[in-house]
């Protein structure tokens, strides 16, 4: 009786156990459409993503924005824990699976020094809606839809920008441009006279708000993550245009050449002045793996490297990053390298601060943003200087950008090399 009992307890626990890890399997975050919200500065800011997948080894997460798909590992730290890191951002959303099948959390600052950033958020799964439940719109009290002026209200503000808005009943998508990048595609809707979008792709969410005035003008403000608040002024125009970005950022007076010593990810010193770029077009790109304009920028680049690389040209990309760290930098450029497929050199700058790059490239006349792309033809000279970065979202801009970009590499390449710049190699 005893050796019974004692196998008929070893059964009962057998199925406990075997129970638990059911329960701790099933915890995994539902396959599906989910609604996130952000507080930001009291300010609820929705995101929404996608789940394939019923254990994290083989699940994907995407988040959704208008037309655009942004994908993320997910990692499953404890039966009702979630670590989802942002790609080449180093931040991550760290979520609880809660009783009831919600996930609670925040978007957490990964970088040293910078980890009290966070902004907490709830999600539920099945709601695929943006701002307002199904059946409960208002009626618009305008169509948006074309190209808007936009004057930001600050002291700091870049130059003005411009927004592309389309608008299909109450939804509302679009992208804003700057001189130094664009927001990424946003998402929304209009309720009467008011209008909202959103947007999250990675770094910090964005959220553009505000009213449609008497005169079809625009008020409102944008939020980027808790970092910074704009107001602005909006006009429906259809010449809204940006500064040149070919012109922001040029060589100083009397300059023709452009030069720099700065490390590789392993310490080691490299200049253009180096054998392996003499009587080649080399591309240089400043960039930050923080900044989604670069990310943007660079996912352009890579490939077109890779199938122009044997035609006589080069690469560096040189990335100034979150904390002024040689090995925080090799981590965080070399998440970058590794995702984009790199070959060409990838270089530290130092920290990620406008001045900071101003100062480590004297020759131009000031570093406005992040991206810049540098273009030095064979003969050593600077050819072309590019501000910012406008991606696919930007339509007929990205367009005259790629066809521009073919078009003058394929003439600099051309340009027959110095005859002491061959020797030299």
């Amino acid at each position: 009786m005893k050796v019974k009992s004692f196998l008929a307890l070893c059964s009962v626990g057998a199925a406990i156990l075997a129970g638990n890890g059911a329960q701790a399997q099933d915890k995994f975050i539902k396959e599906g459409i989910w609604r996130g919200i952000f507080t930001v500065n009291e300010l609820q800011v929705p995101f929404n993503f996608e789940v394939k997948g019923q254990k994290a080894s083989d699940a994907s997460f995407a988040l959704i924005n208008g037309t655009r798909r942004d994908y993320f590992v997910v990692k499953q730290t404890a039966p009702d824990s979630l670590f989802i890191k942002m790609n080449t951002y180093d931040a991550a959303l760290v979520a609880k699976i809660e009783d009831d099948g919600t996930l609670t959390g925040a978007y957490k600052s990964l970088v040293p020094g910078l980890r009290g950033n966070s902004l907490p958020f709830v999600a539920v799964h099945g709601k695929s809606y943006r701002f307002v439940e199904p059946g409960k719109d208002q009626e618009p009290a305008a169509n948006l839809s074309g190209k808007w002026k936009l004057n930001i209200i600050s002291k700091d503000a870049t130059p003005g920008r411009v927004a592309l808005l389309e608008q299909k009943g109450n939804k509302l998508t679009g992208v804003i441009m700057s001189v130094v990048g664009d927001t990424r595609e946003l998402e929304g809707t209009v309720q009467g006279r008011e209008f909202v979008l959103s947007g999250f792709t990675g770094p910090s969410p964005i959220i553009v708000r505000g009213t449609i005035n008497d005169d079809k003008s625009l008020s409102g403000e944008m939020g980027f993550g808790i970092y910074l608040n704009q107001k602005f002024e909006g006009v429906k125009d259809k010449k809204a245009d940006l500064p040149d970005p070919y012109a922001l950022t040029h060589l100083k007076e009397g300059v023709s050449t452009f030069d720099f010593s700065l490390p590789d990810l392993n310490g080691n010193p490299v200049s253009l002045s180096d054998a392996k770029y003499k009587g080649k077009v080399v591309i240089i790109e400043i960039i930050g793996t923080w900044c989604p304009n670069c990310t943007d920028q660079t996912a352009f680049l890579a490939p077109w490297f890779r199938e122009n690389k044997n035609r006589g040209v080069e690469a560096i990309a040189v990335g100034f990053e979150q904390k002024d760290d040689l090995e925080y930098a090799r981590y965080t450029l070399g998440k970058l390298r590794d995702k984009y497929k790199i070959e060409y050199d990838i270089l530290f700058g130092g920290i990620a601060d406008k001045k900071v790059a101003s100062g480590k490239f004297p020759s131009l006349n000031r570093m406005m943003a992040f991206p810049t792309t540098i273009i030095i033809g064979r003969d050593g000279t600077v050819k072309q200087i590019h501000t910012g970065y406008t991606g696919e979202i930007t339509g007929k801009y990205f367009k005259q950008y790629v066809k521009k970009w073919n078009r003058d590499l394929s003439k600099y390449i051309a340009e027959p090399a110095p005859k002491d710049a061959l020797a030299a190699r």
